[in-house]
């Protein structure tokens, strides 16, 4: 099932729910930036609707959502709260929530501003409020995007046709795969034509690269969070590579924090599996698959 909700005037973003066992809350997939939610791998949705429905929407200005940021720009943070229309679109009063990225953002957010939404919260491939990219905290001790994407990000809003815009795309994800497991380009150039396909455009979306990020320094918040938050560790992540998942789990009280060997800034082929174990983990041990990641803490 399928929806536009209404988070502005004028402005509609696009989602839908997956079925999956009735009697069990959904999962709430929030992808990271300029990503639309085609951009959560199939063969990751399969897994997890096994076990409970799963909800993806694209954010403003990705897929088949509202690109109005020029006429009507948000901040990062009005990005949690399109977030909470969603669950109120689809009636849902609590749901298991999965960041990714900016996703990852989007959902310490909501574990600080609307925690009674939440029956859980899965971070991965993101770093902590004030922290990083997401804040002005500790930035200095933290380590950097590599400086190969950052080259690469100078290109993001550049005009290219539809086959330039697939290589560029591919060549992203790539960088942000990293070295630690296989990098299949056939496998990502597919990824990318659905995405173009549901999307019905194939320019670049870049609105958030230029939304506010103010607000945005709360880490020391995150240490009363009663919710229960697993990290995962994505140790080849050139975006927010170690120990930016530790220092996450750290200051998210009673978190716990599970590492996908090889795993970078993608979910390819090769951690789904890992990954899929980790989220279902969060739903509760019945859900829990044999050889689940082993927590760290």
């Amino acid at each position: 099932m399928e929806q536009f909700v209404e988070v502005a005037e004028g402005v509609e973003i696009w989602a839908e729910v997956l079925e999956g066992p009735d009697s069990v809350p959904p999962v709430l997939l929030v992808m990271g930036a300029n990503a639309s939610a085609l951009a959560w791998p199939d063969a990751l949705l399969d897994r997890l609707t096994e076990h409970a429905p799963v909800i993806r929407y694209d954010h403003r200005d990705t897929g088949r959502s509202s690109y109005a940021f020029d006429e009507q720009p948000y901040a990062i943070r009005d990005l949690a709260a399109d977030a909470i229309a969603v669950l109120d679109a689809f009636g849902v009063e609590r749901a298991h929530v999965v960041g990714m990225s900016m996703g990852g953002i989007l959902a310490q957010l909501l574990l600080l501003d609307a925690p009674e939404r939440l029956l859980s919260a899965t971070l991965l491939c993101t770093t902590a409020l004030g922290s990083g990219p997401a804040g002005p905290d500790e930035a200095d001790e933290l380590p950097g995007p590599d400086p190969a994407l950052l080259r690469l990000w100078q290109e993001l809003g550049d005009e290219r046709d539809e086959e330039g815009e697939l290589t560029w795309r591919v060549e992203h994800w790539r960088l942000l795969n990293g070295t630690g497991v296989p990098f299949d380009p056939d496998e990502f150039r597919a990824l990318e034509e659905r995405v173009i396909a549901h999307s019905g455009r194939s320019d670049s979306p870049d609105a958030h690269a230029s939304a506010a990020q103010d607000r945005l320094d709360r880490g020391a918040e995150l240490a009363a969070v009663a919710v229960p938050v697993l990290v995962i560790e994505a140790p080849e992540d050139p975006v927010n590579p170690p120990p930016h998942a530790t220092r996450l789990a750290e200051r998210i009280g009673g978190s716990r924090l599970v590492c996908v060997p090889g795993m970078g800034h993608a979910l390819a082929d090769a951690v789904i599996e890992p990954v899929a174990a980790a989220i279902l983990g969060q739903l509760g041990p019945e859900r829990t698959p044999a050889g689940s990641p082993t927590p760290r803490r």
